[in-house]
């Protein structure tokens, strides 16, 4: 077994083995952990839904919010330069990531951009909207195949 640091293998970017499950990109940007980006906590409360979206290292300015047919869009971008040396050296494994991620969450098709309200404090992405009145459904009625 090889050793390993934070869940990862030491070795894996050293030898170059491509096959680890995710395509390459995803593989660069994330790591094993690019099923954990963007872990979201969703909490009901009286009258309203608050998302909790774990978002660290990003900065204000990185993220947006989009809100289009009841579908809320976060996305958060962020990019890392690309010189692999400072005047410390040169960098030998790097596990931050740059790139953009993206979830989106149905919301309701009634809400407006001014019914959302967000907070972003210490990489913790804090989203509250009002519920919605569940629409009733129609009463179901067979249909007739003619014949």
């Amino acid at each position: 077994m090889l050793p390993s640091i934070f869940g990862e293998n030491l070795f894996d970017d050293w030898m170059g083995f491509p096959f680890r499950g995710l395509d390459e990109t995803e593989r660069r940007l994330y790591g094993k952990r690019a099923a954990n980006v963007m872990k979201t906590d969703v909490t009901e409360r009286d009258g309203e839904y608050e998302l909790a979206v774990d978002l660290p290292g990003f900065k204000k300015d990185q993220i947006e919010l989009r809100l289009d047919n009841g579908y809320l869009s976060i996305t958060a971008a962020k990019n890392l330069s690309e010189d692999k040396t400072d005047e410390n050296g040169k960098l030998i494994r790097q596990e931050r990531y740059a790139g953009t991620m993206r979830r989106s969450f149905y919301i309701g098709s009634s809400l407006r951009e001014e019914d959302v309200k967000a907070k972003f404090e210490d990489g913790v992405l804090t989203l509250v909207f009002p519920k919605q009145e569940a629409k009733k459904l129609a009463e179901r009625r067979p249909i007739m195949i003619e014949g």
